[in-house]
């Protein structure tokens, strides 16, 4: 069965530029993003940020300008422009990234035509736009602040010269895939994964990475268990390997060593993910790493999930201390159970 096709049409005069990749990820979700037009007058300075999204995405952009005091004309390019993709018969549904309730009378007119009308905002947006669309986004909600700026400065940090994805990141994106499309979340057909990953990075080749099957390629990810079913191969996520508990402990740790014991949670998920380069909270349920942090007894997260402080230093000191002990006492009996078994000449299989 075909996918959906959608024509995802943006306000710049009520989006921020820095929920693209939410927008886009969510929509994939229902189908083929074959329209990607975005609306508003790009030399004001407060839409200047959406230079790089346009390039990175692939959206092009129509400009528009008010030519009078208190009229908006970004509001009439894209409602037009909606009235002639509906009549052109090339999509099945729209996404209508704004929060203004001026395109009501829109959403409900494209659905009175059979089409599909997802809708995505912030918390502000109001109800009757809301409830116009058959689906609605909450953006600033699935958006973590912080936590996006880590996802972008590693995404830098880790940029290779040749523009190939890192290795890092393609197994968070294939991580992503299988819960948000495969069996039960957790199981994917590999035909399919590969297809959904050359959508989400249509660069993609195994042959960039050294590789000519894809299966083999699969292999070298410890997220992934491949397992060939009557000649069909299937990729299962694996559980997470890290558990909650030493990451709960690696976050007392960070948070004993800085001032004040208190750190943006951005910066906290940054400093984990170099700990533990696949750590990543949707294996463990969670949308946001703030939502996993407010679960750990030992810190206090703040109510826009933007700050994280531990709220008694002096007891996680001593429980991370003791927990060195029982270490160190671990490692002892490891190392002398190990030299009883060399003077017995007792060797183990």
């Amino acid at each position: 069965m075909d996918e959906k096709k959608f024509a995802l049409l943006i306000d710049a005069d009520n989006i921020s530029a820095k929920y693209i990749k939410i927008i886009i990820d969510e929509l994939g979700k229902y189908g083929t993003i074959t329209y990607k037009r975005l609306y508003g007058d790009l030399s004001r300075t407060n839409n200047k940020s959406w230079k790089s999204a346009l390039l990175s995405h692939s959206i092009n952009p129509v400009q528009t300008y008010n030519y009078t005091t208190g009229k908006n004309s970004t509001d009439s390019a894209m409602i037009i422009d909606a009235m002639d993709i509906l009549y052109s018969g090339k999509v099945d549904g729209f996404c209508l990234a704004t929060s203004d309730s001026d395109f009501t009378r829109l959403a409900v007119r494209l659905r009175e035509a059979g089409m599909s009308v997802i809708g995505m905002g912030e918390s502000k947006t109001p109800e009757p736009f809301r409830v116009s669309c058959e689906r609605f986004f909450f953006l600033d909600l699935l958006w973590d602040d912080t936590l996006n700026e880590t996802e972008t400065e590693t995404d830098d940090e880790n940029k290779e010269e040749d523009g190939i994805t890192p290795l890092p990141a393609l197994e968070s994106m294939i991580a992503k895939i299988i819960m948000n499309n495969g069996v039960d979340g957790n199981m994917m057909d590999i035909g399919e994964l590969g297809s959904r990953i050359t959508k989400s990075d249509p660069a993609f080749d195994i042959r960039n990475y050294g590789y000519t099957k894809f299966s083999k390629f699969l292999e070298q990810f410890p997220s992934l268990k491949l397992v060939n079913n009557d000649n069909h191969v299937s990729a299962y996520l694996q559980e997470a390997s890290i558990s909650l508990d030493a990451i709960e402990n690696e976050v007392i740790h960070i948070l004993l060593d800085v001032e004040g014991h208190s750190m943006n949670t951005g910066q906290l998920n940054q400093n984990l993910c170099k700990i533990y380069p696949t750590f990543d909270v949707q294996n463990y349920g969670y949308n946001r790493f703030s939502k996993m942090l407010t679960e750990f007894k030992s810190v206090k997260v703040t109510s826009l999930g933007r700050v994280v402080t531990l709220l008694d230093p002096g007891k996680a000191n001593r429980k991370t201390d003791a927990k060195k002990t029982d270490s160190k006492k671990q490692d002892g009996k490891k190392k002398t159970g190990q030299e009883n078994s060399s003077k017995t000449g007792y060797k183990k299989h």
